[in-house]
């Protein structure tokens, strides 16, 4: 099979301009490991393509640092007003170039799946998914934005998604 088909790094994004949660996973055969998350944010002052710049800037960073294998990517949820959507679409069409520049693969996933993933019922709401979240992963103790929770949540589904271990 594909190493690309078995990630066992992942940059988990929740896409967004003004806050963007991001989070590396690694997969090992102990379990799934949160190794970095954060959420960037940008100035509403500076136009949509400098914020978009801002956060290519902090991607690529966690990409050198971190050398994921995958982009884990929630698919645009259009139950949002137009213009958000649109500039959302921008951050992702952002998203994909660097993961073609970088060569990592990307999987998408609706928020449906991921609340599958993590609780088991789609239907979920947040509360019930940040609740699961520490029972996946050691999360250290500080406090998280809905966003950086969101990006842990969509790397934890890419890697239960593709369940396979490497070598260790």
């Amino acid at each position: 099979m594909d190493s690309k088909l078995r990630p066992t790094i992942i940059l988990g994004v929740d896409p967004g301009y003004e806050r963007m949660g991001l989070a590396i996973l690694a997969r090992a055969q102990s379990g799934d490991k949160l190794v970095a998350s954060l959420c960037a944010r940008t100035p509403k002052e500076l136009s949509l393509p400098e914020r978009i710049g801002m956060l290519a800037e902090v991607v690529r960073s966690l990409i050198a640092e971190h050398s994921p294998d995958s982009l884990a990517v929630e698919r645009i949820f259009w139950n949002q007003s137009t213009s958000t959507a649109l500039g959302v679409a921008e951050v992702r069409g952002m998203l994909a170039t660097l993961a073609q520049e970088y060569g990592l693969a990307i999987f998408e996933y609706s928020p449906q799946q991921v609340k599958v993933a993590i609780t088991g019922y789609g239907a979920s709401d947040k509360k019930a998914v940040a609740f699961m979240i520490p029972k996946l992963v050691i999360l250290p103790e500080r406090k998280r934005l809905d966003d950086e929770l969101d990006a842990i949540a969509i790397g934890l589904t890419c890697l239960a998604s593709t369940r396979s271990y490497p070598q260790e």
